[in-house]
């Protein structure tokens, strides 16, 4: 089942699916922004999983019970917001994923006013931004027919590399449409990670603690847009 914030089928509409791309992309520099964020004041991804899967194999074996003990904590936190958020996305009483939006977007917030008063643990604060960063991947699953993953880009730049292959081996012109939009589509899925990682450092340095709620003031304001767009349709 899809559990996109706007649902897509074979005949999903070209606006539908222009939707789908910038909550994509949005969602994806969010992503890169908190990533960033995560790496420079705890030294861990919150929504890179590879890495810090990585990190934990290299750390068994070394013994490095610190590293083994966040390795541990940000992974299943991050399936723990995944599982959270899929079954927001299968309960039937909910008809959309904007409820999501403002579940991060209030964890976000109310993290960020505790830690600029209170010292707040660092196992801790990874466990919060990791929950957060797993159920904010659940928002957007797809743009168009092309299954994507707005929190980490191992597998966007796999699909992408994929897509753009297709594209050059393909005959059909229905098919080599396909394969360009979705290679379009990946593309600025990527560069909407890389532009709020880049970002990041600038705007840590400014803000300092208050640094999340920029990203959480967003998603907020998203989620009110498209309900307010919801309604009107």
């Amino acid at each position: 089942m899809d559990n996109s914030a706007i649902k897509t089928n074979p005949s999903a509409s070209s606006d539908s699916i222009k939707m789908q791309e910038r909550l994509a992309i949005f969602l994806a520099l969010i992503a890169g922004y908190i990533d960033a964020t995560g790496l420079i004041q705890w030294k861990t991804y919150v929504s890179f999983m590879s890495g810090n899967t990585t990190s934990l194999g290299a750390a068994i074996s070394t013994g490095k019970s610190g590293i083994i003990i966040t390795s541990i904590t940000v992974i299943s936190c991050f399936l723990l917001g995944i599982y959270v958020g899929t079954c927001l996305s299968l309960w039937k009483r909910i008809k959309n994923q904007i409820l999501t939006f403002y579940i991060v977007s209030v964890i976000l917030i109310f993290y960020s006013i505790i830690a600029y008063f209170y010292d707040i643990n660092n196992l801790f604060s990874i466990a919060i931004v990791g929950f957060s960063m797993g159920m904010s991947n659940t928002i957007v699953t797809s743009v168009g027919n092309q299954k994507v993953n707005t929190d980490f880009v191992t597998g966007t730049l796999n699909s992408l590399a994929m897509n753009t292959a297709m594209l050059t081996m393909a005959d059909d012109k229905v098919e080599k449409q396909e394969y360009k939009s979705n290679t379009i589509h990946l593309l600025l899925l990527w560069i909407g990670f890389l532009s709020g990682a880049f970002i990041a450092p600038f705007l840590l340095d400014y803000f300092g603690k208050w640094t999340l709620m920029i990203p959480a003031l967003l998603l907020m304001i998203c989620g009110l847009l498209i309900s307010k767009n919801n309604f009107k349709n």
